[in-house]
């Protein structure tokens, strides 16, 4: 009869199988500073917006970074169901600014709120060549791995393993 392993090396052998790259660290505390302290082009990337269910299947495309005139809707939160324009991309901040979501200030000023990416759906693009050939790489490289997932199995030995 073969001895258990303990929990603890079990723990450890799950770990380093969830782990693809050996030279990314999966550190809390370093994900967080690299998170925090990302220069502008990386929060560009980090603060994308799904696409509104029609957008995604006629582009093939599941998010997007958001930029300045794109037309959204919140989802989440106080302000959800509310639509609007896109008024500016606050990267310092983590949020965006939309058109007549704001508050006013107790010296009676009207000052936007702001809305963090994820929280939102875009309904509408602004479009223009760089866009379009940022959606177009994306949904080549998702039918590519739709193409290939495809490919993974055959219905035959899928019966095999029910039978």
């Amino acid at each position: 009869m073969e001895k258990k392993p303990s929990d603890e090396r079990e723990r450890e052998e799950r770990e380093e199988r969830m782990k693809f790259n050996p030279r990314v660290s999966s550190s809390r505390r370093k994900s967080r500073k690299a998170h925090f302290t990302a220069p502008s082009s990386v929060r560009r990337v980090l603060m994308s917006a799904p696409l509104s269910s029609d957008l995604r299947s006629k582009y093939n495309v599941r998010s997007i970074p958001v930029r300045k005139d794109d037309e959204v809707q919140v989802v989440r939160g106080t302000y959800k169901g509310r639509e609007g324009k896109v008024v500016q991309v606050y990267r310092r901040k983590w949020v965006i600014h939309i058109e007549r979501i704001t508050r006013e200030k107790v010296n009676g000023s009207t000052v936007n709120v702001g809305i963090h990416p994820s929280k939102v759906v875009v309904t509408k693009l602004r479009m223009d060549k760089d866009r379009k050939s940022l959606l177009d790489r994306k949904a080549k490289g998702r039918a590519a791995a739709d193409k290939e997932k495809g490919t993974k199995f055959a219905p035959e030995d899928i019966m095999q393993t029910v039978d």
